[in-house]
């Protein structure tokens, strides 16, 4: 299974691991944020600055607006949407319910201040979801991209066989035409 890149972050198990008072070990569980809109200019490291501030973070994946195949221009690279992971779910919680509709910038002279968030807790959802998502959608652009590349085959190969027809046509005609 192909993991998701993690935009400089460290893997980790899903579940942190927690002594409780004798009783053995309790797995915490983590928690994950989406966040439907990145505003321009917003990256990986400002998201993580960011939303550090309310609790520790885990994993933090962005998806590229950009189109694979497509040349990168000068402009910094933009995010459509994006997950978060945090390590405590309770946290997860209250940042997604704190956070949701809120102005990004709170200084007029922010480049996020007209902003605003749009962020969901996800429950039960796992890291491995969106890593299998991904996989999933990177296999379909895989199989159009193949199927789009021999259909265009198909397209010449028809197109080929119809010109030697043509071709074939013309020098009976100029044969028949020589013998009358």
């Amino acid at each position: 299974m192909q993991r998701v890149p993690v935009n400089g972050c460290e893997l980790e198990n899903s579940m942190d691991t927690v002594s409780d008072t004798g009783k053995g070990i309790k797995k915490r569980k983590r928690g994950i944020i989406y966040l439907s809109t990145i505003p321009p200019y917003m990256n990986v490291a400002k998201i993580r600055e960011i939303f550090s501030q309310f609790g520790e973070i885990g994993r933090i994946y962005l998806q590229s607006s950009a189109k694979p195949g497509e040349k990168r221009k000068r402009v910094p690279n933009q995010f459509t949407e994006g997950w978060v992971e945090f390590k405590k779910k309770k946290v997860a919680k209250t940042v997604a319910a704190n956070l949701n509709n809120t102005q990004i910038g709170t200084r007029k002279k922010s480049r996020y201040y007209d902003m605003i968030w749009n962020i969901k807790y996800i429950p039960r959802f796992k890291w491995v979801h969106l890593s299998e998502r991904l996989s999933y959608e990177k296999a379909a652009l895989k199989q159009r991209l193949r199927a789009e590349i021999s259909q265009a085959k198909r397209e010449a190969q028809y197109l080929q066989s119809n010109v030697e027809k043509s071709k074939r046509i013309k020098k009976r005609k100029a044969i028949d035409t020589g013998e009358e």
